[in-house]
């Protein structure tokens, strides 16, 4: 995972946590995908805390050589939001010119491997997990993304809230016609 590391995850997460923890991490993640699946979109954005990150970055096909990495911080991103940029986002989805959501876009999101380890401050976690998501919208357009998460989420008052999110997708070139999504 070096090589997808960045300064928002680095030093963190050396330690697994108890298998309770990350059972409530897991019903955490299933309910977020669930939310998404079902455009829960202001239920979903509940689950951000207000300081997110939330970041897929763009790949770069290089040699393994290349010390720069195929996942560059600052070289261009899918995605490189704040929460404002997501409420816009949301917000988006929900108009009625919205063209390229009328049909619908329908989602399933999987999310499997998680892995919980303790975070850099008490109630944080770095968690590791993967997901594919299928999309089909009208009557041919279906596709698939495929790819790895890592989340910094925080605990307060009982609940989980994503603070960060690295999304790193196993596309270098993205054949949708859209990404109008979430991960």
């Amino acid at each position: 995972m070096s090589a997808v590391s960045t300064p928002a995850f680095a030093g963190q997460g050396t330690r697994a946590v108890e298998h309770q923890i990350l059972g409530r991490i897991e019903q955490f993640l299933f309910r977020e995908a669930r939310l998404l699946d079902t455009e829960a979109w202001d239920e979903w954005l509940a689950l951000m805390a207000e300081d997110i990150h939330y970041w897929m970055p763009a790949i770069e096909n290089r040699r393994r050589a290349d010390k720069l990495g195929a996942y560059a911080s600052g070289r261009g991103a899918y995605f490189d939001d704040n929460h404002f940029d997501l409420e816009r986002r949301i917000a988006r989805f929900k108009q009625p010119s919205a063209w390229a959501e009328d049909p619908p876009t329908r989602h399933v999101h999987v999310i499997s491997n998680v892995e919980a380890l303790l975070g850099a401050q008490p109630g944080e976690y770095l968690v590791h997990s993967v997901f594919v998501n299928y999309r089909s919208r009208g009557e041919a357009d279906n596709d698939l993304l495929i790819g790895r998460r890592e989340d910094v989420l925080r605990e307060g008052d009982g609940e989980f809230r994503i603070a960060r999110r690295k999304i790193v997708i196993t596309q270098s070139l993205l054949m949708s016609k859209n990404l109008n999504t979430f991960l």
